[in-house]
């Protein structure tokens, strides 16, 4: 056990070494920069963990999420605003099957010192249906970082560490306990589970939904929550959280009634905790930094006149659409008879198009893999997701939009080999711009395939943003070395020189950019026409 005095940042940063981590990716922003900045200085000198700045919030926490692919553990830094950006991830990564421990920190800015807004970052951890850990002090911050990373891999989902301005620039001294050794390379094996394909979305978010009560049950009991009923005092309670406890007590020695006190730092809320000291006083004060979280939620848990019914009680489904039969028992009504076929339907799953150029681009990657002792592929959202089905089954993660760089970026840091991500043209100028920025930045070892099918076939056959003819000199622009920035014919007349170079860039340790070039058949058909009618 050692003793340092620093500010909250950087003991969330010590934390997090402590606590096994493996990588850690971040962006600037007030008053969060301070915890990567001690990550990328530890590491200067240890040489570990992994610690690089990203191009935005959302590629770093989609290359935690790569991370924890790879059963690593990471943490992603981010001010409040920042997890804006990195929503799209966020959400769909508490669909995940969180491998190793991932650890989101938050610093939001009540007053907005340097921020264009006061948001709560409270309300994003429920939305999302997570863990969010709020510490009151530096020691809690330290603590509670290490607490997080156990978390997530007990629960399978990332947890959230909210701070607060105060707490990020403020300085005391913290006491450390005995550092944790890193997780073992150990890659996530049920693909499922990381494939957010619509079955299997449906079925992680069933998942998620079941862990919810797992998870309130540990804040029943976590010390994080601790509840002192004063049975003399029947008058009132106080309930504070964050930085609230210690404006309470501060102030604490000069009440002459001694309230009980319920003090929550790990959400979801203690519904049992908060409903044993509603039943012993007349009146609750809230003390909470930031928004009315707690207490908007309070109003919904305590007793009151009218008896309310809905989800939240399982009267109304919490899963899925609603529709006129599944709001009828609510309603005091019957089932409806509905006479059903007897008659098995076979299921159609969605499938790539005949003479699909990604089906030959596919079939290169899924033969080449055959030949190695391991590889990992990480695909986008678009037409090509659909290879991840029978008969191709290449993907391993499709997480959102440009995560399939930034994602396998993250597993070949952490160790993964024969890396490759493959993206559309118009999804990789959306959103995977920014990620090949991060790859260049350290020379990741990384093969990105980008499948031009020179179209938005998925959404339609829209105009790609930009020509296909121009993605070269865009992905040239970025510092991608000539030699390994490859365009080819994705078309099965030249099967065996694809696989030969796709070998060739798999043994390059560094950046290689393939750029596969087809015409997607169904717009080719659409513009023959658009000629013919012409």
């Amino acid at each position: 056990m050692s003793e340092f005095v620093v500010l909250g940042d950087e003991a969330v940063a010590l934390g997090a070494i402590h606590g096994g981590v493996s990588s850690c990716y971040g962006y600037p922003g007030t008053p969060s920069t301070e915890v990567m900045e001690y990550l990328l200085e530890y590491s200067k000198g240890k040489g570990a963990p992994f610690a690089r700045w990203s191009s935005n919030e959302k590629t770093a926490l989609e290359e935690g999420l790569g991370t924890s692919f790879a059963g690593k553990r990471a943490i992603v830094t981010m001010k409040h605003v920042g997890l804006n950006v990195a929503a799209d991830a966020f959400m769909n990564g508490a669909l995940l099957d969180i491998k190793g421990g991932l650890v989101i920190v938050v610093a939001d800015d009540p007053g907005m010192h340097s921020s264009q807004n006061e948001q709560d970052s409270r309300f994003f951890a429920d939305f999302a249906k997570v863990m969010c850990l709020e510490p009151v002090n530096q020691q809690q911050a330290y603590d509670m970082t290490r607490e997080a990373f156990d978390l997530s891999e007990k629960f399978n989902i990332p947890v959230v560490v909210r701070l607060v301005t105060r707490l990020s620039h403020s300085r005391a001294s913290i006491v450390t306990s005995t550092p944790r050794a890193e997780n073992p390379l150990d890659k996530a094996l049920n693909k499922r589970d990381w494939i957010l394909l619509p079955a299997n979305a449906r079925r992680r978010w069933d998942s998620l939904l079941t862990r919810q009560k797992e998870m309130l049950e540990y804040t029943e009991f976590t010390a994080s929550n601790p509840l002192k009923i004063n049975k003399e005092n029947t008058s009132r309670g106080v309930i504070t959280t964050g930085l609230g406890y210690n404006y309470f007590m501060e102030n604490a020695s000069e009440l002459a009634d001694n309230p009980s006190h319920l003090h929550i730092g790990a959400y979801p809320i203690p519904e049992d905790k908060i409903r044993a000291l509603a039943d012993c006083v007349d009146e609750i004060v809230i003390l909470e930094e930031g928004y009315p979280f707690v207490e908007r939620l309070l109003r919904g848990l305590l007793p009151i006149s009218t008896s309310i019914k809905g989800k939240m009680d399982d009267e109304v489904p919490m899963q899925g659409e609603l529709t006129p039969d599944n709001i009828r028992p609510v309603l005091g009504l019957a089932p409806r008879t509905v006479s059903v076929s007897s008659m098995e339907l076979p299921g159609r799953p969605p499938q790539l198009c005949m003479g699909c150029p990604h089906d030959d681009t596919f079939r290169v990657i899924k033969e080449v893999q055959a030949e190695l002792d391991e590889s990992t592929v990480t695909s986008d959202i678009g037409c090509y997701a659909l290879a991840a089905l029978p008969p191709l089954e290449v993907p391993e993660t499709i997480i959102c939009m440009g995560a399939s760089i930034t994602a396998a970026k993250g597993a070949s840091e952490a160790g993964l080999n024969n890396v490759m991500a493959v993206i559309g043209d118009s999804t990789f100028l959306h959103s995977g711009l920014t990620g090949l920025v991060d790859c260049v930045s350290c020379d990741t070892d990384i093969t990105i395939i980008i499948v031009d099918n020179e179209t938005t076939a998925m959404t339609g056959g829209q105009d790609t943003i930009l020509p296909s003819s121009r993605l070269e000199n865009v992905v040239r622009g970025f510092g991608v070395e000539e030699a390994h920035l490859l365009t080819i014919p994705a078309h099965r007349k030249f099967h065996e020189e694809n696989k030969e170079k796709l070998r060739k860039e798999l043994s390059h340790k560094g950046v290689s950019v393939i750029i596969a070039v087809r015409e997607c058949v169904e717009t080719a058909r659409k513009v023959k026409k658009k000629e013919s009618a012409s």
